[in-house]
């Protein structure tokens, strides 16, 4: 997450620090802030102030709430936005509390549209003709990103399917709402498969490669047939799994095309061939004799892939970073 990431540290809080902030969004593309609205501009850094020196920044500004609206001023962080957003009521089993992800998933999700926001933003200022430019000069624009609404972005059609049929989508357990069948389904090793076989095609073969072509008529020939019949479905499937190991649920499935796959944790991933063949997983040095005496660490690799401009770890970043946690406490 630290990775080519250089860092000075400035007091906001003086004038010769605000004054370094202002030299230095003069001379950059976008500036990148997270602080509660209003804060910049208190501080003399909002965009108006920046936008008169430096015309083609791109502001780009997250916040829990959005620069606007009577939520703007309150302090957002990603475990309440994602309830906000909507995503937590549907996670979790049908009659138990909402649960979380172990994750901060609206963060990484407010990260990833400022992002696109940013690109958004160069590329229309790129765009401006240059008489254009001249004409309104400020080619820079600021974007604003909610924790909230990135998490709502997310949410495909929960808000039609209440504003079309009163339909409020409920928590499912490990199933996806309304898509027959797929579902984690448990093995004789103690190990869990995902099993996609929702495509009318894909769950013929996975039916047939079951045992269990008796299920595969005219009251299971689509989605819509498939969904009044979840709980059998689901059954059947599940019987088979439980007695097979995950990999010889792997090795049958794959044969027909249908698309199942284990539940990794971190060991998998690590461990995958897949995964390191595309370079997923990168060693990168941490520290300096100087510093710690120097170490490694794996990473996850870039992504995604550009093919002529892929990228490269210069550096994994302040050494700070990998000792904030020490996560042996926690055994």
């Amino acid at each position: 997450m630290a990775r080519n990431k250089k860092s000075v540290c400035i007091d906001l809080k003086t004038q010769e620090g605000r004054s370094l902030v202002k030299r230095l969004a003069d001379q950059s593309d976008v500036l990148l802030e997270n602080f509660k609205p209003g804060t910049m501009e208190k501080w003399g850094l909002g965009p108006e102030d920046m936008y008169s020196s430096n015309p083609k920044l791109i502001y780009t500004r997250i916040s829990g709430y959005g620069q606007t609206g009577p939520y703007s001023k309150k302090p957002g962080y990603a475990s309440v936005c994602e309830g906000i957003g909507g995503f937590r009521f549907v996670n979790g089993h049908p009659g138990q509390p909402p649960v979380r992800p172990n994750i901060s998933l609206g963060d990484s999700l407010a990260g990833l549209h400022a992002a696109l926001g940013v690109l958004l933003g160069l590329i229309a200022r790129d765009k401006i003709k240059k008489g254009a430019a001249d004409a309104i000069r400020k080619t820079g624009q600021v974007v604003d990103v909610a924790i909230y609404e990135s998490v709502l972005n997310m949410m495909e059609s929960i808000i039609p399917e209440y504003d079309r049929f009163k339909q409020i989508r409920e928590p499912s357990g490990t199933t996806v709402t309304g898509i027959v069948p797929t579902n984690t389904y448990p093995c004789k090793d103690g190990k869990h498969v995902i099993i996609g076989g929702n495509g009318d095609s894909i769950y013929i073969r996975l039916m047939n490669a079951i045992g269990r072509s008796d299920l595969t008529g005219d009251n299971y020939k689509d989605n819509i047939a498939r969904v009044r019949c979840q709980t059998e479905i689901d059954e059947a499937i599940s019987d088979w799994t439980s007695k097979n190991t995950a990999d010889e649920v792997l090795s049958v499935l794959q044969q027909v095309s249908v698309p199942v796959g284990k539940i990794y944790d971190a060991k998998d991933i690590v461990e995958d061939e897949h995964i390191n063949a595309r370079g997923m997983i990168e060693e990168v040095r941490v520290g300096t004799e100087r510093e710690d005496g120097g170490w490694t660490v794996k990473v996850p690799g870039m992504s995604p892939i550009l093919e002529t401009t892929p990228g490269s770890t210069e550096w994994a970043g302040k050494l700070r970073f990998f000792q904030k946690y020490d996560f042996r406490c926690l055994h």
